[in-house]
């Protein structure tokens, strides 16, 4: 079994602050880094630092070649990266005292991909590969079109939640990874419970990963329903976290693991990547995140 990731390609540059910015204000920052980002590239860093064979797919303009070669360098097989014309996607992230976030992207060469790239791209995988995707990048629902006619499995990280959401046929979904705010639009739901509910009602045949930040996780299908909570730690940068989880998740049920132990170390690769700054530089390796995790939590 092959993973293939179709996802964002992005250079984040990382303003601290004390607070948020609010309309009309203008702010010292504390300090300013640029990272390797993008929930694509997150993603699949965190599948190759887990231990997946990973694939990328995805564009970048000229001022990107640093970020193939970092997916690269932690294991990313990415010869199917292309480049574009225009610059590279970028993000401009604020990350406040409390290691909360607020981004603002530039889509650029995410926007690139093409139905004769993803058709080249696909079919160099069989059924019963994984296809991971979000929804940074365009032509998502002929993606997922494309990938079910050829039998791939598909994980969706529906980020950012808007109206491209509503045009993919989520019948076709099997894992939903999404945190409460994507849960809430999705559905109309707040509590967790509910959002479950709603989206199982609707797509029986789907594997909800429900993540509610410091309060844990949530999984639930037709035939199993758990919980995981959250390992509790000094946050310094929540960016990457959600993407840290999915790459570790998604890494474990592709193994063959129980959806108890996926959701435990995927847990707890997602704290270790919150105490640390910046989002795919912040990711652990397995092996620190198995020596980290406590039994029985």
């Amino acid at each position: 079994m092959k993973i293939l990731n179709f996802g964002s390609i992005n250079i984040d540059n990382v303003y601290h602050v004390d607070d948020f910015v609010k309309p009309g204000e203008t702010k010292k920052s504390l300090s300013f880094q640029v990272f390797p980002g993008g929930k694509g590239l997150n993603q699949s860093v965190a599948l190759a630092r887990a231990g997946a064979a990973v694939y990328h797919a995805g564009k970048i303009g000229p001022d990107g070649q640093w970020l193939a070669d970092l997916m690269k360098t932690s294991g990313v097989d990415t010869a199917l990266v292309e480049k574009a014309k225009c610059d590279t996607g970028k993000a401009i992230i604020q990350v406040s005292d409390t290691g909360q976030n607020a981004i603002i992207l530039y889509e650029g060469a995410n926007q690139e991909m093409d139905r004769k790239y993803i058709e080249r791209v696909l079919d160099q995988f069989c059924a019963g590969d994984i296809l991971v995707l979000q929804n940074e990048i365009n032509l998502v629902p002929e993606m997922i079109e494309l990938a079910r006619q050829r039998g791939l499995k598909i994980a969706l990280n529906p980020s950012p939640a808007n109206e491209v959401i509503h045009q993919c046929d989520l019948s076709k979904i099997q894992w939903l990874l999404l945190n409460e705010v994507e849960g809430e639009w999705m559905t109309g739901k707040k509590e967790p419970e509910e959002i479950c509910r709603e989206l199982l009602k609707a797509y029986p045949n789907m594997e909800v990963v429900l993540t509610l930040g410091s309060q844990g996780v949530l999984y639930q299908s037709a035939e199993k329903k758990c919980f995981q909570k959250a390992f509790k730690v000094d946050a310094v940068d929540t960016t990457g976290a959600g993407d840290t989880f999915t790459g570790y998740f998604l890494r474990c049920v592709s193994e063959g693991e129980t959806p108890e132990k996926a959701l435990r170390l995927a847990s707890k690769a997602a704290s270790i990547a919150v105490s640390r700054a910046g989002a795919a530089v912040s990711i652990p390796y397995w092996s620190e995140v198995v020596r980290e995790e406590e039994p029985g939590r």
